[in-house]
């Protein structure tokens, strides 16, 4: 056997562990749990931790960090880490940043956030030229939404150590690079923690929605090349002819009808070709969108793609092609949806407020731990708005929401003294 096949059978059998627990043999009384000494500490933690939050927004969401160049946001939350007292605190080549409060078990809860920004908020950013500023319950500038989360997950941390948590599985949290252009970051930090790792949770927002399942997302690029020419002596082969085709032909595909109950969609949202109106173009290309809970399905409208670009080809004269831009993969867990991580993120949710909806498909940093069946979960909800735009703001609330959240659950999870698993 394998040692890739090892720690896939090691994986599966810690998931089944993990998911396989229906609520009612498993009936924790989480309402009570929550009302323990320990987690009542948490919450005035981070309840008082207001002005903390700011300042931490203001540093960080304040730095340029597009995709692919992190660095100096990272360095600033490492700095944080390090201040607010989180132990082993690393920056990796990604570039993600790591800290962690240790626990006994050998194993870990790992508490995910995501340190890039969209190339749009980094133009913003660029043309405001002054830092974020808090104006009432906002904070606001670009920089200001995504960055809420990566705070949210460091007062939580905070308030764990404040409260003096000694946790059985070690409790890691990471700011992880790329998530916009690949989840790059995140498949490297799941490669370091796939072996150890009890739990992946991915904080979005407050919990108003988890996400216990991930929706595979592939995005491509159509490539179109023929001969280019003057109107005058053009004419046919044209790109542009096999472009229409081809779009025409994948829109009429039957999957999106036929597997609507796995949320399959396809789309055509970007078509780029030529310059002037006198000169038919020697390239052209268009996007193609596929999605689906199914990752078959997926595989299946692609089969049918190429074969729609070859008969295309072949009837027009026109070379074309299909280039991957991001191939995001999808999963679903047997059982995640009773399992204890989630049960458990729940009662969170209503602790603080919040009347949580829950779904199979997910679409972020979790969707590389679902695919390879580690349990993850996907916390989104509330968290500000006019994301890529100029006026992007951040909600001091549901930041304060999401840091009772994240550090309220890790505490029901990583105290786990007794239990096989924190899913146990």
């Amino acid at each position: 056997m394998t040692i890739r096949m090892t720690r896939t059978l090691r994986r599966l059998a810690a998931a089944t562990i993990f998911f396989a627990m229906a609520a009612p043999a498993f009936a924790e009384d989480f309402a009570a749990a929550l009302d323990t000494p320990m987690a009542q500490a948490i919450e005035r933690s981070i309840g008082t931790a207001e002005s903390d939050a700011v300042e931490m927004l203001i540093a960080i969401g304040g730095i340029v960090s597009p995709s692919g160049e992190e660095h100096e946001r990272a360095d600033q939350v490492a700095a944080i880490m390090r201040k607010i007292g989180l132990s082993d605190v690393t920056i990796t080549e990604s570039p993600n940043v790591i800290g962690r409060i240790p626990g006994r078990s050998g194993k870990a809860i790992v508490f995910i956030s995501t340190l890039d920004d969209l190339k749009t908020v980094a133009e913003h950013q660029r043309a405001r030229g002054e830092p974020l500023e808090r104006v009432g319950r906002r904070i606001t500038g670009p920089g200001s939404n995504t960055s809420s989360t990566t705070v949210s997950m460091l007062i939580a941390a905070h308030a764990l150590l404040n409260a003096g948590i000694e946790p059985e599985h070690s409790l890691v949290f990471a700011g992880v690079a790329q998530e916009e252009t690949g989840l790059n970051g995140m498949k490297a930090l799941y490669e370091a923690y796939r072996d150890d790792a009890v739990a992946f949770i991915d904080i979005l927002g407050d919990g108003a929605t988890i996400s216990y399942g991930a929706i595979g997302i592939h995005w491509w690029k159509i490539i179109a090349e023929g001969p280019a020419g003057h109107t005058l002596h053009g004419g046919l082969p044209n790109v542009n002819q096999a472009v229409a085709r081809a779009v025409d032909r994948i829109f009429s595909l039957p999957h999106p009808r036929r597997h609507a109950d796995r949320n399959t969609r396809i789309n055509i949202a970007m078509l780029n070709s030529g310059a002037v109106f006198n000169h038919k173009p020697e390239t052209a290309w268009f996007s193609l969108d596929i999605r689906s809970l199914d990752n078959a399905v997926i595989a299946d409208v692609e089969r049918e793609v190429r074969v729609i670009l070859e008969k295309v080809a072949a009837q027009t004269g026109i070379a074309m092609r299909m280039e991957p831009v991001n191939l995001t993969p999808g999963g679903q867990i047997e059982g995640a949806r009773e399992s204890r991580l989630v049960r458990a993120s729940e009662a969170v949710a209503r602790r603080i407020g919040v009347s949580p909806v829950l779904n199979d498909s997910g679409s972020a940093n979790l969707n590389i731990a679902i695919a390879h069946g580690s349990p993850a979960i996907g916390l989104g909800g509330e968290r500000g708005g006019r994301r890529g735009f100029p006026d992007e703001w951040a909600d001091m609330d549901a930041m304060l929401r999401t840091s009772a959240h994240a550090g309220l659950l890790a505490y029901l999870l990583a105290d786990d003294s007794g239990k096989e698993e924190a899913g146990g």
